[in-house]
């Protein structure tokens, strides 16, 4: 089996030791015999969407979202278009806020976004930083039965999602998408959209293995995935809630 992975800009997007997620997404198809083949994506650089399998965007500042979306915005379109198809998509946090209608700076500017999903993000006044524990509505059914998400968030980005989204979890502790209506994250097609760094994956096996499935399902392979061991990682999973829970 054969998967295709595009790393959006990995030399600007990448706060919080984001590209552990790529890595780990890496290590948990090898051990599986899944040949992950990893496209690093700089600007400038032609891509074509139909060929991409799992499109990763990690965090980046207010000058990198400006600088990526001029370089995304012509293909914005494309990129939607192959998320309507079910491409797999994880972003977080300022690559989760590029996805939206528009990120609105504390002096009142609106930075256009990508328009993928209907969401939209205004600067707040205070930082939300902290590390976060939330609720997912559906556990993935095997070994761990693990029906919470765990990570780090530092974002002043208030992040508000339109009617028929729906979020990626609930909080349980930290702030979310805007630290006022308890959500965190969105979930649309096989769009997982996140403020949770971390890396996240590492600490969220459940998840990872939930995004391969995805993407092996879309290309047609058996998404049933042989259990590994994740004795240790969700060790590391479950101390963080026992910490700060």
């Amino acid at each position: 089996m054969k998967l295709t992975l595009y790393h959006l800009y990995p030399d600007l997007l990448g706060l919080y030791g984001d590209r552990g997620n790529v890595l780990t997404l890496k290590a948990r198809c090898r051990w599986r015999d899944i040949d992950l083949r990893i496209h690093p994506v700089s600007l400038g650089e032609n891509i074509d969407f139909t060929q991409a399998d799992i499109v990763f965007m990690g965090g980046g500042s207010d000058r990198e979202q400006n600088i990526l979306v001029q370089d995304l915005s012509s293909r914005a379109q494309e990129l939607k278009q192959a998320v309507e198809d079910g491409l797999v998509l994880l972003a977080i946090c300022g690559g989760y806020q590029l996805l939206g209608k528009y990120y609105q700076t504390a002096d009142g500017h609106k930075v256009p976004g990508l328009e993928i999903i209907d969401c939209y993000t205004v600067a707040g006044p205070k930082r939300m930083i902290g590390n976060v524990i939330a609720k997912v509505g559906n556990p993935t059914h095997g070994e761990t039965d693990l029906n919470t998400l765990v990570g780090f968030e530092n974002h002043s980005g208030k992040t508000y999602l339109g009617p028929e989204l729906s979020p990626l979890a609930e909080i349980v502790r930290g702030y979310g998408n805007n630290g006022e209506d308890g959500s965190e994250g969105v979930r649309y097609k096989n769009v997982w959209g996140t403020y949770l760094h971390g890396p996240l994956l590492p600490k969220n096996p459940h998840l990872a293995d939930n995004i391969l499935r995805a993407a092996l399902k879309r290309r047609g392979y058996n998404s049933d995935l042989p259990v590994l061991d994740d004795s240790l990682e969700i060790k590391a999973h479950k101390a963080i809630i026992n910490r700060f829970s």
